[in-house]
């Protein structure tokens, strides 16, 4: 996918680029990498997509790899501790909703449920396809995010707002919003 047709957001460094060629866009089923991207958005909120994932390897150091089940008995002194690691971004409200919606999930896991399906419910687990011409095209929120956030919250996930689950539903591949060629 090296020679992939690229949004001018994926074009500013070598890093960016491998997000986009390998990443961003391609539908993720892993729960554990669902997670992941549900935190770096959130992370993310207020900032460039860029710095969070200069910062992904230490995220995932301070998360347990973003093990779900780790990641739900993190107490409150790890959050105290993480909010001094200067290789992350400190952000409380963040990092408590990172603990908050691994929780969430492991109450899930308890119902016999995955985040896997939960988040592929809202699509009939076909992904939405979006086609984009230019970058431009891309709006910040879509009737789907504000129902998938809606229904986040009610199920007590934190840090889930319509701009930001966009986002993710994009990352993931549930909209694929990939260019075409």
């Amino acid at each position: 996918m090296a020679n992939s047709k690229r949004p001018t957001w994926a074009m500013d460094n070598p890093l960016m680029q491998q997000y986009y060629d390998l990443e961003w866009g391609i539908e993720l089923h892993d729960e554990r990498a669902l997670f992941e991207m549900l935190c770096l958005e959130t992370y993310q909120a207020g900032l460039s997509w860029q710095t969070v994932l200069n910062k992904r390897d230490d995220f995932r150091a301070a998360f347990h790899n973003y093990d779900i089940d780790r990641v739900a008995q993190m107490s409150a002194a790890e959050i105290g501790t993480q909010l001094q690691n200067k290789k992350i971004i400190r952000n409380r409200l963040k990092l408590n909703a990172t603990v908050n919606n691994a929780q969430v999930i492991v109450r899930m896991h308890d119902e016999g449920k995955t985040f896997n399906d939960y988040i592929w419910q809202f699509v009939d687990r076909h992904p939405q396809r979006l086609v984009v011409r230019s970058d431009g095209d891309l709006p910040a929120q879509t009737r789907l995010s504000v129902q998938v956030s809606k229904q986040m919250k009610k199920d007590r996930f934190k840090f889930v707002g319509p701009v930001t689950i966009y986002s993710y539903l994009l990352a993931v591949g549930v909209v694929n919003a990939r260019l075409a060629d």
